[in-house]
């Protein structure tokens, strides 16, 4: 699986597109994955990011590859 994708027509790595998701910086971001999701807004394809956004947590993060929708696993 490659480290890097395109997002939004930009080659992204998995700490930018964590970055992205988060909406601040990263301290660390696993590679990304393909889900089997749809986005909600557009109905693109949706990838996913494990990563660290402070010592103390982990987060799964979720984001379309075609437009500004992204999520996360937070309550």
């Amino acid at each position: 699986m490659p480290d890097n994708r395109v997002v939004q027509g930009r080659m992204v790595t998995p700490k930018k597109l964590a970055e992205l998701v988060e909406g601040d910086s990263v301290m660390e971001a696993e590679p990304i994955a393909d889900t089997d999701r749809e986005c909600p807004d557009c109905g693109g394809d949706v990838l996913e990011v494990v990563y660290m956004p402070s010592v103390t947590e982990l987060v799964t993060g979720y984001k379309c590859q075609d437009c500004d929708w992204a999520d996360d696993d937070r309550d």
